[in-house]
């Protein structure tokens, strides 16, 4: 038999159980319709999506709400407004969020993800609250070091739960919506802190600092809602059905499909050498590059773009800190119609490449062009190529690897290296570059160009080692029926 015969049995065979005309395994003790199938991924939808979602907004706002901070009169009351002493408060940050993901993933499948990422999230929440109490900008530095150890676990936790949860080509469109939600969540920030900037006075305290502290509580807020729906490990609400949200029966269809898909739902043994083992893959690490010049172009605009609203299109602060939220819900659109398209006809790359080639429409756009409204249909664009990218980059990662631990070996490296974006993205937008910002938006550009040429390398790659392991010439991470995803 056929390594590709193989492959297409276990399809046939999730298809089989779906339609009710096969049993999952000896481990399922019902056969399932496509109806029911279908209606227990909608519940774990439910259950993850909408709850990572809003925790995961509440993350991107509190790493960013110093660029609303600023305009609001952080700058100057901290003696920030010449020198790099504003990007340095941005990129520290990144220093304790890169170091730390891989040890914190690793906590967080010990532990389990229903209590750790809330966990992590309420601790955040109380350092943003003593932003606001900070008297000088060296002040910032720790506290900011301290925000990147707590958030380095939550990002690669997230995309780690739910790439257990679903099949292969079911992930893209929920990381979209997930993605897509965070976003959301991160671009009203800026119309939240113009309202909270109103505090101006009350009780003393300067409207900047209400920012911080208003935006502190929120986050413990949701993240007290968020621990009644996250959901454990596959195998973890498996051990424990009197406790799961899921009958055992359904628990059972969905671990089923899993090892039908990549059969990598149980975790192995846990070990420094076998979470290790995929660091000699160097594709690993193209998939963590692509990351880092995509969220190079993403927080640079996190970082940066009320302040170039303010300066460079010379719209008043108020119109800055509001008209940051509308192209950020708008790539929405996009967002989820590249991964529709992406988990239909079972494809990652040329997705991506087409979302970059979107961004590199929109720069020239907004960096050049002189009327200031033209430059504000720019930054629709360009933020709708560069937020589809982020999601796309997930499931493209997610479908070539398989193994738990390697999936979490996985998930810390790319979010880890990833976040290496966020130092180059606090700083490529200087302030001594104003009111234009050509360095700026010309690093973005190069950002976009990289990403094609390193799809393009890896889907060079991928086609021989899969040619390779059709002719029988070789097993790929360990299956027979493992192909990468081009």
């Amino acid at each position: 038999m056929t390594n590709t015969t193989t492959k297409d049995e276990a399809i046939n065979h999730i298809e089989k159980v779906e339609k009710g005309l096969a049993s999952p395994t000896a481990s399922s003790e019902h056969t399932f319709d496509t109806k029911l199938a279908a209606s227990v991924r909608h519940r774990v939808d439910w259950r993850l999506i909408p709850a990572l979602g809003a925790m995961y907004g509440i993350s991107l706002m509190d790493r960013k709400n110093v660029s609303n901070a600023a305009i609001a009169g952080m700058l100057t009351d901290l003696k920030m407004g010449r020198g790099m002493a504003y990007n340095l408060v941005n990129l520290c940050f990144f220093i304790s969020y890169v170091l730390c993901q891989p040890f914190m993933i690793v906590v967080c499948r010990k532990v389990g993800p229903r209590y750790f990422l809330p966990g992590i999230c309420i601790a955040w929440g109380t350092v943003i609250i003593g932003f606001g109490f900070t008297k000088t900008w060296e002040g910032l530095v720790p506290l900011r070091l301290v925000l990147g150890l707590l958030e380095s676990g939550y990002f690669p936790g997230c995309l780690y739960l739910l790439s257990c949860w679903y099949t292969k080509f079911e992930v893209a469109k929920r990381y979209s919506v997930f993605y897509f939600v965070g976003s959301i969540a991160s671009a009203l920030s800026g119309i939240l802190a113009y309202g909270l900037q109103q505090m101006e006075g009350v009780q003393g305290i300067r409207g900047w600092r209400w920012i911080f502290i208003m935006e502190g509580v929120i986050t413990c807020g949701v993240a007290i809602f968020a621990v009644t729906f996250i959901i454990k490990f596959p195998d973890q609400e498996k051990k424990n059905p009197s406790w799961s949200f899921l009958k055992p029966h359904e628990i059972n269809l969905i671990i089923d499909r899993l090892n039908a898909d990549r059969g990598d739902v149980e975790a192995e043994k846990f070990s420094w050498k076998k979470f290790f083992e995929p660091a000699k893959d160097w594709y690993i690490y193209a998939f963590a590059f692509i990351l880092l010049f995509i969220t190079t172009i993403a927080y640079g605009f996190a970082f940066a773009l009320p302040i170039i609203l303010s300066t460079k299109l010379k719209f008043s602060v108020a119109m800055s800190q509001c008209l940051g939220a509308p192209p950020y819900a708008a790539s929405g659109f996009m967002m989820y119609g590249a991964a529709w398209f992406s988990d239909k006809y079972k494809t990652r790359g040329p997705v991506l490449c087409f979302l970059c080639v979107i961004s590199l429409i929109g720069l020239p756009i907004m960096g050049f062009v002189k009327n200031p409204w033209a430059q504000y249909v720019g930054v629709f664009v360009t933020v709708s190529g560069t937020n589809s990218a982020i999601p796309a980059v997930f499931s493209y990662q997610a479908n070539n690897i398989r193994g738990q631990w390697r999936r979490a070996f996985c998930s810390a490296t790319l979010t880890g290296i990833g976040g290496i974006g966020g130092i180059a993205g606090a700083l490529i937008f200087r302030t001594e570059d104003a009111p234009m910002y050509v360095p700026g938006f010309a690093a973005c550009i190069a950002c976009n160009v990289l990403v094609i040429l390193i799809v393009a390398v890896l889907t060079v790659y991928f086609r021989r080692c899969n040619a390779q392991a059709d002719r029988g010439e070789r097993v790929l991470l360990g299956d027979p029926t493992f192909r990468f995803t081009i």
